[in-house]
């Protein structure tokens, strides 16, 4: 027996909900990817990753041509149900480019000599 999808999770107006895809072992971040219902409830029962692809318009399930397969580990729902986390055992690359993360590319120079000032 499946968890169904919870109905509180709120899809935006084109009917998708981002998840962010997160590696289960090492908690590095390896993609971004949309999610519609029906992607989400196959998710769900399969145990397997499927986006919606916005690009192509349909279902797709993750590794079906690469081998690259992501089994989940446990989803997430964040505060305002807009987001979700899903924690997958990556089998290969995540990303299209062979790359282990989706974000391994190009960094950003962001200032990081703030600190937090604790007040008592």
């Amino acid at each position: 027996m499946t968890t169904p999808v919870p109905s509180e999770i709120a899809f935006n107006s084109d009917g998708l909900v981002p998840a962010i895809i997160q590696d289960a072992s090492t908690s590095r971040v390896l993609m971004l990817g949309y999610m519609n219902l029906e992607s989400l409830t196959l998710t769900v029962e399969s145990g397997r990753v499927v986006f919606w692809s916005r690009s192509r318009q349909e279902l797709w399930r993750k590794g079906d041509t690469s081998g690259h397969i992501q089994l989940v580990r446990s989803i997430e729902v964040d505060c305002d149900s807009d987001a979700l986390l899903v924690r997958v055992e990556q089998v290969g690359a995540a990303c299209h480019n062979g790359t282990t993360s989706c974000f391994d590319t190009a960094h950003l120079e962001a200032r990081t000599d703030l600190t937090v000032e604790a007040t008592l």
